[in-house]
């Protein structure tokens, strides 16, 4: 996998070409301010809001030692305000709106979907700048993005080419995981069809799987063969219920792209991919047995930390806050064994 190659799989690259047989989207530069507060760690407030959102941090440890506090002016508290970015701001609003309301985002590569556990109802679903925020300094995705994008590529001794990072907003579509699929083409032949979802079982694969990988065939040979910058690639599609293929990404072909129920060694080595058989090989969860968990779990932390973080679970928070006073007591009922052990001790 070339440096070139991964700059030809950029969404602002692709999308002109097949602007037809895809979702509808728009494309904003994104400005450098954007980019270092996203790459910002220190950061923790979300940015992108309709109005000032701030955040204030004391050093109060119990409220039960409220009388305890000496309350004083501003200068023994931290205020945490979310940097403005009222243009760019003006511009997402606009784009949104103009794409109906609800928005996929993703930057020139990636979408953050490591970071859905982090939104409401863990969906990918943006109405604001704020909604996408959350999700880009939530995901690991994102950061390779930003920070690495040719990282395994082969020609490392080559001077690394100038990205122009961009924010994509695509229109929001409910996309069936059952429907997607993705397709390996090697020197311009669509040599593999793997289920994109290939930790869940679908029956509808399994009974429909010559009318999906004719479809899929059919679609590659009038739309996507020869039309791409470059004879090696990785592309999805999602077939809808109408048994119509629709275009939804193009990513490199080389281990930077997940091979899903296929391997790199498999779809790079002259053996039995594509060699032997007239059509691509194609690959599917052929029973529940097989089902697999998410790789996406991965990046979660565990959803105790979630809901305590949310205010989510009530009662959860209510039995954090009991066994924090609970370990405080004890501490303190330790404290006081060891002193009054300290003043019997014979001097």
């Amino acid at each position: 996998m070339k440096k070139e190659q991964v700059v030809n799989c950029q969404f602002s690259v692709w999308y002109p070409i097949f602007k037809k047989h895809t979702i509808k989207s728009l494309i904003l530069p994104l400005p450098q301010n954007v980019i270092d507060y996203l790459l910002d760690d220190g950061t923790l407030v979300v940015s992108g809001s309709d109005h000032s959102t701030q955040q204030t941090h004391t050093n109060n440890r119990d409220s039960d030692a409220e009388e305890d506090i000496q309350w004083s002016d501003d200068e023994t508290t931290t205020t945490a305000t979310a940097p403005e970015f009222p243009e760019f701001t003006s511009k997402v609003l606009e784009a949104i709106n103009a794409l109906g309301g609800r928005v996929f985002p993703k930057l020139n590569w990636s979408a953050p979907r490591d970071a859905n556990w982090i939104a409401l109802n863990s969906s990918l679903q943006c109405h604001n700048l704020s909604d996408i925020f959350l999700l880009f300094k939530s995901s690991d995705f994102i950061t390779h993005d930003l920070t690495q994008p040719f990282l395994q590529c082969s020609d490392q001794d080559s001077p690394d080419p100038v990205i122009n990072y961009e924010l994509v907003l695509r229109k929001w579509s409910e996309l069936i995981p059952g429907g997607e699929f993705r397709c390996f083409v090697k020197e311009n032949k669509l040599i593999a069809i793997s289920q994109r979802d290939y930790t869940q079982y679908y029956q509808h694969i399994l009974k429909q799987e010559e009318q999906i990988c004719h479809a899929i065939q059919e679609f590659f040979s009038q739309h996507i063969q020869y039309n791409f910058l470059d004879e090696d690639f990785v592309f999805d599609v999602y077939r809808d219920s109408q048994g119509r293929v629709w275009l939804i990404d193009v990513n490199p072909f080389g281990e930077v792209t997940d091979a899903l129920l296929f391997s790199w060694e498999q779809l790079t080595s002259s053996g039995e991919i594509g060699q032997h058989q007239e059509g691509p090989a194609f690959r599917y969860t052929t029973s529940e047995v097989t089902v697999q968990p998410s790789p996406c779990l991965s990046y979660r932390i565990p959803r105790d930390f979630v809901d305590l973080s949310t205010g989510e679970d009530a009662y959860k928070l209510i039995d954090f806050l009991k066994l924090k006073k609970s370990q405080q007591e004890e501490s303190e009922e330790e404290e006081e064994e060891e002193e009054e052990e300290e003043g019997n001790t014979p001097q």
